[in-house]
């Protein structure tokens, strides 16, 4: 939906990049605050532990009085974990709650401090892979990996440093680390961010969040994540590591290519050290930490058709049928807040919507297997006569001032903010999540505004004798009657973070940071929670209902959202700086545990070309979230409104739907594991440098390379190629040979280049235009070798489940999973499958109806095929044939390229749920 800043944004982008200009003294000559502090004390506890005090070395007044005395809680949780906790010695500060993120709790707070007579200056402390060691006065850690000594994190500093020692103050905490120059960063969203999706020295990255439109660059946005990858190439090896600071207040980040400084405004330094050391082996231990990214229905993997301005349901009847009528794969309708009465949650327009109608309506989109999803936004409306409202008001659910709800302006008008901090709260939502459901048996909710946003600022009183919003008059523009609040140092903090990028108030288009929660939590602390909080609520209601998976898509996200929902990175441009800055973010979310993630398709404002059209679907089919979304005053751009994108439309996305048992076997390994679906190429390439840099070109899994074209004007894409055999999937005559190069494709109008890596078995169906009947439809395998290998092996796998059912999981006797092999050696090939729980796959009836090995030596003929162990003869309706392949390669002149071919085996009626093997000889030609 459209931001709630978006006016002042528009207006404000000129004033944005003179701050980021004026801003950059701030990086180059840093305030040095402090002297630190020095180490006191130090002891082993019970659990393996080691706990420490700090004591202040010098008092100084910037940024308020310092805290006198720390307390340092070191553990190894896992031998890949390191955790270094530093908090007040003599007061419980704020901290992420427990409940929200589950996590080992630190030792309490000690009454008596000892004082050891002989510190230690140096000393280390180990796992069988992480190494933390300090220095005691004046105080500073490292964390370092043993097995290559790499240092992951450095707090001291020396008089070279552009930054002084650890700050820790009530409303100011600051802490720095060196970095080795050829680091290369990712992480500390959610922004826009232009230069790609490595992080680039002297940006602003602020960490806040906020309902300013994805149009801004470098301006913290609706997500708050203070954790970086960072991945190194030390002697032709790579190495990568993650640090989180589990820490929800406002701060800056200032990264400077050799150093990186932390300011928060509040709370604790809570570090957490992933010792990685691939890429993969980081996400997988973080998110083994923050929670495994949600299991989603197949459904959700399917096309998604969303606008801003479905003003009835005649509309929404229309754009399902012109989109059968153009062929054009869909799976899930949604409405934004038309559906609702007068703009509020969980409520029919019964005049647009009338729910008889409604209802005959989703009867029959589900009988075909298509699904329905409606915006939900946090802004309860004020009105005696809406019954959520008055539940609400009886059970005492919303954030509190002054001792009376908040008052606030969104969509509805006057509002109140529930507060998802109270369990009372939590189990009011989840009522009326119930009580909409009986109404209207929606598959799926979208959680919209929750950073939170307010169309106004500060404490506001409705107006008597006026109604709001005002008739004729933009449903953004504060109506209320407000005014500034200023008189807390919560309103009014000593350090202002960018916020917004414009260093605004931190309670300006938000709930006023004075506000309280439950049990008197702070706005201040608890800000950056909100939109996560409510996605759990929302989670928890939707879980029981029916005993189906849930289907979220939140905008606000925080360290550990992916457990429960999706992501859409919210209202970008229809142009074509947002189709390539989509990439980037796409791929950041990927890092942050929530892989189901995407961009609204063609832009969500304003009307894009019909070639920005063309060029957004093809990359956006292969988003693991793909929809198109549009904003009310953007003119019509569902796929169908031009022919030529309806034609690029039925392309990419036929394509996108044969490659469904694939996208939701990633789906399933993201789960397990936390593995993104869409990745950078550096994932499967970390020792490719040139690679490391790429944000034009991302993966599906391992080796599924997609390379768009995202330039006005170009029927010609320049794709980097990493070292290996890449076969194109639309058509498979058709391959790169790279030793690691760029080489320039074609791509016309309606073609997206689409390549498979070697050493890769890929699952794909038939497709169609639902993805209910797709997945019913026959397999086939894509095998994939390098060139002319004489002796090389592939691997794939398939998941397979009821994906209604809550959780996605082997034994449960509604799932099949199935690890697929393939060799080449001395003249044979050999295609078997090893079977998990093969029940339910054989009882869904499904079959391998085609095998096709790419990239053989194509000197000679394939023959002799066997079947489970039965020669095929020729009477037999399977059916082995060769193709010839060409590839792009570097060759030195006179050099012959190796002949390659494609060999087929169709026909075939293998039950998926049952091991099978399959054989042949590639003969050489007398």
């Amino acid at each position: 939906m459209w931001s709630s800043t978006t006016t002042l944004c528009l207006c404000s982008l000129l004033l944005v990049l003179l701050l980021c200009s004026s801003g950059a003294n701030s990086y180059t000559n840093p305030k040095i605050i402090g002297k630190g502090y020095r180490l006191i004390s130090i002891e082993e506890t019970p659990d393996g532990g080691i706990l420490g005090h700090l004591q202040l070395k010098q008092k100084s007044k910037t940024y308020g009085p310092d805290i006198p005395l720390l307390q340092l809680f070191v553990k190894h949780e896992t031998d890949q974990r390191l955790r270094v906790h530093i908090t007040d010695a003599q007061k419980q500060r704020w901290e992420v709650p427990y409940n929200l993120l589950p996590r080992e709790q630190p030792p309490s707070l000690k009454q008596t401090i000892g004082r050891s007579k002989d510190p230690i200056t140096v000393s280390e402390y180990s796992s069988s892979e992480l190494v933390f060691s300090y220095t005691a006065d004046p105080f500073g850690f490292a964390v370092k990996r043993k097995s290559d000594k790499q240092v992951l994190f450095n707090t001291s500093s020396d008089s070279s440093d552009p930054y002084g020692e650890m700050v820790f103050k009530d409303q100011y905490l600051e802490i720095s680390t060196k970095l080795p120059k050829d680091a290369s960063l990712y992480g500390l969203g959610e922004n826009s961010q232009p230069h790609g999706i490595k992080l680039f020295p002297n940006e602003p990255y602020t960490l806040y969040t906020t309902d300013v439109s994805a149009i801004n660059l470098n301006t913290d946005l609706y997500g708050s994540h203070p954790v970086y990858m960072d991945l190194r190439n030390v002697g032709g090896e790579a190495y990568a590591h993650a640090v989180l600071l589990l820490n929800s207040n406002g701060m800056d980040v200032f990264y400077r290519g050799n150093s990186l400084t932390y300011k928060a405004i509040g709370g604790v330094f809570d570090f957490y050290f992933f010792s990685g050391t691939s890429p993969l082996a980081v996400v997988d231990q973080y998110t083994s930490f923050i929670g495994r990214p949600a299991p989603m229905p197949y459904w959700s993997l399917g096309f998604h058709q969303c606008r801003w301005g479905y003003h009835n349901l005649s509309v929404v009847e229309d754009v399902v049928a012109n989109y059968e009528k153009a062929q054009i794969p869909l799976d899930v309708m949604w409405t934004d807040d038309d559906h609702m009465d007068v703009r509020k949650d969980f409520t029919l327009s019964a005049m647009n919507f009338p729910r008889p109608k409604l209802l005959a309506f989703l009867d029959k989109i589900h009988k075909i297997g298509m699904k329905y999803v409606v915006i939900v936004d946090p802004g309860i409306g004020v009105n005696s006569t809406y019954g959520v409202y008055q539940r609400g008001l009886a059970n005492d659910v919303f954030i509190k001032y002054d001792n009376e709800p908040y008052l606030a302006q969104v969509w509805p008008g006057a509002v109140n903010f529930p507060d998802f901090l109270n369990p009372k709260t939590v189990s009011w939502w989840s009522d009326e999540i119930k009580r909409f459901h009986e109404l209207v048996p929606v598959d799926g909710l979208w959680i919209d505004m929750n950073e939170a946003s307010n169309f106004c600022s500060g404490k506001c009183t409705i107006p008597k004798g006026t109604t709001c919003p005002t008739p004729g008059i933009p449903g953004w523009i504060c109506c209320l009657d407000c005014k500034n609040i200023t008189k807390t140092r919560w309103d009014d903090p000593p350090y202002k973070i960018n916020a917004s990028g414009l260093q605004v108030p931190l309670g300006f288009k938000t709930i006023a940071t004075s506000a309280y929660h439950y049990n008197g939590v702070l706005e201040y602390d608890a800000h950056s929670l909100y939109g996560f909080s409510q996605t759990i609520a929302t989670h928890q209601g939707l879980q029981g209902i029916a005993g189906k998976r849930p289907f979220i898509l939140t905008r606000s996200t925080y360290v550990g959202s992916g457990k429960y929902a999706a992501h859409w990175t919210g209202d970008n441009k229809g142009t074509w700086e947002d189709l390539k800055i989509s990439i980037s973010t796409v791929l950041n979310f990927g890092i942050f545990g929530v892989p189901m993630v995407g961009a609204d398709i063609c832009g969500f404002y304003p009307a894009p070309t019909e070639e920005l059209c063309n060029r957004w679907i093809e990359v956006g089919a292969f988003y693991p979230f793909s929809r198109d979304h549009a904003n009310f005053a953007s003119p019509r751009q569902e796929l169908y409104q031009w022919e030529s994108v309806a034609e690029s439309a039925r392309n990419a996305l036929g394509m996108r739907y044969k490659l469904l048992p694939y996208l939701y076997t990633l789906t399933y390994l993201a789960h397990i594991s936390g593995a993104p679906i869409a990745r950078p190429l550096f994932f499967s390439f970390p020792t490719y440098t040139e690679c490391y840099g790429l944000s034009t070109q991302f993966l599906l899994g391992s080796g599924l390379l997609i390379s768009p074209v995202v330039e006005e004007g170009k029927s010609e894409v320049k794709a980097l190629f990493p070292p290996g055999s890449w076969y194109s999937l639309f058509d498979m005559t058709q391959a790169v040979n790279s030793k690691g190069q760029y080489v320039t494709l074609d791509a016309p109008l309606h073609v997206v280049n689409v390549h498979l890596y070697q050493n890769i078995i890929l699952p794909m169906q038939q497709g169609g235009t639902v993805s209910k009947e797709a997945r019913k439809t026959p397999f086939s395998l894509v095998v994939t070798f390098p060139a002319g290998a004489s002796n090389a092996t592939a691997k794939g796998n398939i998941f397979i489940d009821d994906d209604e059912l809550p959780e996605m999981k082997l034994g449960s006797g509604y799932s099949t999973y199935v690890d697929l092999y393939a060799t080449v050696s001395q003249g044979y090939v050999k295609v078997w499958s090893e079977v998990q729980e093969g029940k339910f796959a054989l009882d869904q009836g499904l079959i391998v109806e085609k095998v096709s090995v790419l990239g053989l030596d194509g000197t000679g003929g394939a023959s002799a095929l066997e079947v489970d162990g039965t020669t095929v003869t020729s009477v037999s309706k399977i059916e082995l044939s060769t193709l010839e392949q060409e590839y792009q390669e570097e060759v030195e002149d006179g050099e012959n390229k190796t002949k390659i071919v494609m060999v087929q085996v169709s026909g075939l009626s293998l039950p998926v749920g049952k091991n099978f093997a399959m054989s042949w000889k590639m003969s050489a030609k007398g």
